[in-house]
């Protein structure tokens, strides 16, 4: 049997608390997202028209104006450029440039940026995810991005920096079925002494979606992530949530100095350890040839979990959250306003 593991809970029991505090924010970007597809009128509204024999059809003008806006902020590529601090960079500086540019392109940026406005500008928060493909370029590895659903990404609710950058944590949940997981994690699907998979020893998720319930009536024929969460309830659609917990931690490097030639290294500890093991190196150190610096670093910690199991943990090279978030109207708060929400009641005075 898999024991539910004591830092997963933990992370599950963070996710809900913040969760929690964003619970109102949800609410109104769920709004705004329901007049955004043309679902202007709550249930109570629908039925006061209804009884004054008036039609519930909106004179819909925010569609209109966000597919205008959308147009014309992506209607270009951006353009990556990268400056050299001295002469001898400027040679490093064209093929970082080329880097950014090739990133975009095996990314499908342009459609990936799209998106993220299209959250910007409706509920108020976009975000982009870099991420390392690990199967492209036939196992090589690949830096990629693409956006997430704001409905599927937890901050801390204390962070006050626009970017989230000051937050203590960063959790992106994505809800999976059985079969989902078991594609992605074939060792999931691995059978063990009892004669039971893997996968099922492990919690699934009981709860709603992370994507809200809509607010208003759904007159127009939407079909939202909460309008078919259960529209397939065969066999391998059990639903099972996959949280990735980013934190920041503190990581020992080496400043390694030879005072002879004046010569700096830096090294993480693993490649500490290895350098340590060379036969001259103690001799040096007692000669006063070498100095070394311990120096911590921040970096951020990836933990994910799945139910109260956690699956993997890793220290990532960066000390960058790779959730970047792309506020709106800034609250000076995780929580910002949208294009939408300034203007529905202008809507509202129309309809």
């Amino acid at each position: 049997m898999i024991e539910q593991d004591k830092k997963a809970i933990e992370i599950r029991e963070l996710w809900k608390r913040w969760d929690d505090a964003r619970r109102e924010w949800a609410d109104h970007a769920r709004e705004d997202i329901d007049f955004y597809l043309g679902n202007h009128f709550s249930a109570q509204e629908q039925e006061e028209l209804q009884s004054r024999n008036q039609s519930n059809i909106p004179l819909d003008r925010l569609y209109g104006a966000i597919e205008q806006f959308k147009a014309i902020i992506t209607s270009k590529p951006p353009k990556f450029s990268a400056m050299p601090r001295e002469d001898s960079d400027s040679d490093l500086a064209n093929v970082w440039k080329t880097i950014l540019e090739y990133i975009w392109n095996i990314s499908d940026g342009n459609e990936i940026f799209k998106q993220v406005i299209h959250d910007y500008s409706v509920t108020g928060l976009g975000y982009f995810y870099a991420y390392v493909d690990n199967e492209a370029d036939y196992g090589r590895g690949e830096v990629k991005f693409t956006y997430v659903d704001p409905f599927r990404v937890c901050v801390d609710p204390n962070a006050r920096s626009r970017y989230f950058d000051d937050s203590t944590g960063m959790m992106l949940s994505t809800i999976f079925t059985k079969f989902q997981l078991m594609d992605i994690y074939p060792q999931l699907s691995e059978e063990q002494e009892n004669g039971k998979l893997l996968i099922d020893m492990i919690e699934g998720y009981n709860e709603d979606e992370t994507y809200p319930s809509p607010m208003n009536n759904r007159t127009v024929g939407s079909f939202t992530p909460d309008y078919i969460k259960d529209a397939d309830k065969g066999e391998g659609s059990e639903k099972y949530q996959l949280i990735e917990y980013f934190n920041k931690v503190k990581v020992p490097y080496y400043r390694i100095m030879n005072m002879e030639t004046g010569e700096e290294r830096i090294l993480d500890s693993e490649n500490m350890e290895m350098f340590m093991q060379q036969e001259d190196i103690q001799g040096a150190m007692e000669e006063g040839m070498i100095d070394i610096v311990e120096v911590l670093q921040t970096r951020i910690k990836l933990t994910c979990i799945l139910g109260n199991t956690v699956l993997y943990e890793r220290i990532l090279n960066t000390d960058k959250y790779p959730i970047v978030p792309v506020p709106n109207i800034w609250t000076n708060t995780p929580y910002p306003m949208s294009d939408v929400r300034k203007n529905k009641d202008f809507q509202r005075f129309l309809n």
